[in-house]
């Protein structure tokens, strides 16, 4: 199934004013990179966020979201957030939010957990 271009778009749409936005096409998906750090995805349906894994487990408990799971791991900072829970500009803000947050970090490595 391919990636939602109604939710590429949108994400498009609010990086276009930050400097260092590169789109990488991987997996099906629409990887938005934020200075050279995959920062959020479209894909089909869902947006993926990356966040900072200190808030991962209270995220999760926010209706539409789940943890990035692949190859039976659990990404912790990793969380796919449903299309229809995007919606309004609030929602898909506090996602959009969180994720651009976490990318200002310094060092941001990939862990997974079992």
């Amino acid at each position: 199934m391919a990636y939602s271009e109604k939710l590429a778009d949108k994400i498009r749409q609010a990086l276009a004013q930050l400097p260092n936005v590169e789109e990488k096409k991987m997996f099906g998906r629409i990887a938005f990179m934020v200075n050279n750090k995959m920062c959020l995805t479209a894909g089909p349906g869902q947006m993926m966020c990356r966040i900072d894994p200190g808030i991962h487990e209270e995220a999760i408990k926010k209706e539409g979201c789940r943890t990035v799971i692949m190859k039976g791991r659990e990404y912790k900072g990793f969380v796919y957030v449903n299309e229809e829970h995007l919606k309004t500009k609030r929602d898909f803000n506090y996602w959009l939010t969180l994720a651009l947050e976490f990318n200002k970090q310094e060092n941001t490595p990939v862990k997974g957990k079992k």
